[in-house]
């Protein structure tokens, strides 16, 4: 991918060490501890809770720091090695899932939160990323990792779809049944080489089109929230590739980012934190705590969740679908609003419309963790360089109907 020789592009490579600052900071680094390698779900609050989701970033950012020379080989092995451990060992799982939510020095359940099928994707990318990089054993413990997922059990039979949760107190709740984060789970499932899922759950959620402000064909999301355009796009890359009903996710990536801007910009009059170069509505800590529906058009919702509450993690996440608007976008948030600044780079959120200005305290695990693999995958693209020479994930690919749309790979 090409970089803009201009002032962002330092800006870029602040936030990018930022995060990576975050995962590195962040991580229980006491090898006696059952607990070894867990990342803290924010960096203020909850101290002693980690979230799987952060810790698959956090393995990702192994990867980024020594390419970059931020971190040594051995020691970036060391720590991917005794984290993949901790997950083999300490880690309470259900047939292969893990808890969303753990401890971070006893690795044990907290909150009684759920089993959750979408962090343990994200985690299990990190892993397939760590396994690819470094080879030998940390490849055998990712896949022995991946093979004791049971995707089947996950899955509701009665409707050929995944469910979103479940706990022992309440058993299996919700389902993925229309388009969000989760095509990493459709070609992990489907590629497992122990439990693998039917190719036609891929086909069995919704996908809903509409058209915003001119932008045509949109599969949209339930709110419009950024983060799900995101996610399994930062590991995967779909570039040049279109499925068998000729969807081109990358393609409705841009589409949705740049609705997500029109929606901004069309309702500065509304909110004040709004406009141009204030957009990127997703899922953050706002002034009232965390909301995953801050939202734009086209979308299922009636958006009544946006307050007015901005996250510089929904352009920096976008990065790879619109370079010059996010560039422009995290110009002006450096530039305009110090106090959004902090050792880890961006604050997760802020807000103009809440009174007197609100400058989130927290950085959020998943917020950086995304914006950090956008950025690297804008400026080298690393993460897709060595997550696409996974065996499973090009088998999934292929086995979804997501393949190339020429012979010619689409080229960094």
């Amino acid at each position: 991918m090409r970089i803009l020789k201009s002032k962002g592009e330092k800006i870029l490579k602040k936030e990018l060490k930022g995060d990576f600052k975050f995962f590195i900071k962040e991580a229980n680094i006491d090898k006696k501890s059952k607990g070894y390698g867990l990342i803290r779900d924010k960096s203020k609050l909850s101290p002693e809770i980690a979230s799987i989701a952060s810790v698959g970033y956090g393995l990702a950012a192994l990867v980024i720091g020594v390419e970059r020379k931020w971190i040594s080989y051995q020691k970036a092995y060391n720590r991917a090695n005794g984290t993949l451990d901790t997950f083999l060992d300490d880690m309470e799982d259900v047939n292969g899932f893990f808890y969303h939510f753990v401890n971070m020095k006893t690795a044990k359940r907290e909150w009684n939160c759920e089993v959750s099928i979408i962090d343990t994707g994200i985690f299990i990318c990190g892993a397939i990323l760590v396994g690819e990089y470094f080879k030998g054993e940390i490849k055998q413990k990712a896949e022995q990792l991946y093979k004791n997922i049971n995707w089947n059990w996950y899955r509701d039979e009665k409707v050929n779809q995944f469910y979103m949760g479940y706990s022992k107190e309440l058993g299996f709740s919700g389902h993925w049944d229309m388009y969000a984060e989760q095509l990493m789970l459709y070609v992990l499932g489907v590629a497992s080489p122990t439990f693998p899922v039917e190719v036609s759950i891929y086909d069995d959620f919704k996908k809903p089109v509409a058209d915003y402000e001119g932008i045509k064909n949109i599969v949209h999301t339930y709110c419009g929230t950024l983060f799900t355009y995101q996610y399994s796009h930062a590991w995967i890359d779909f570039r040049n590739r279109k499925d068998k009903n000729e969807i081109d996710w990358f393609e409705n990536s841009v589409k949705a980012t740049l609705a997500n801007r029109k929606y901004c910009i069309e309702n500065r009059k509304k909110y004040k934190t709004f406009g141009e170069n204030s957009w990127g509505l997703t899922a953050c800590v706002g002034p009232k705590g965390y909301s995953g529906e801050f939202g734009a058009m086209p979308a299922m919702s009636k958006l009544q969740g946006n307050d007015g509450t901005i996250s510089p993690s929904g352009v920096a996440g976008s990065i790879v679908f619109t370079p010059e608007l996010s560039i422009k976008a995290l110009e002006y948030y450096y530039n305009s609003f110090p106090k959004l600044w902090c050792k880890y780079g961006f604050k997760d959120a802020y807000n103009l419309d809440y009174g007197k200005p609100w400058y989130a305290e927290e950085c959020i695990g998943i917020d950086k963790g995304t914006s950090m693999l956008m950025i690297e995958n804008y400026m080298t693209g690393l993460i897709w360089k060595y997550f696409m020479e996974n065996e499973y994930v090009k088998k999934g690919l292929q086995k979804l109907g997501i393949i190339q749309k020429t012979k010619e790979a689409a080229k960094v």
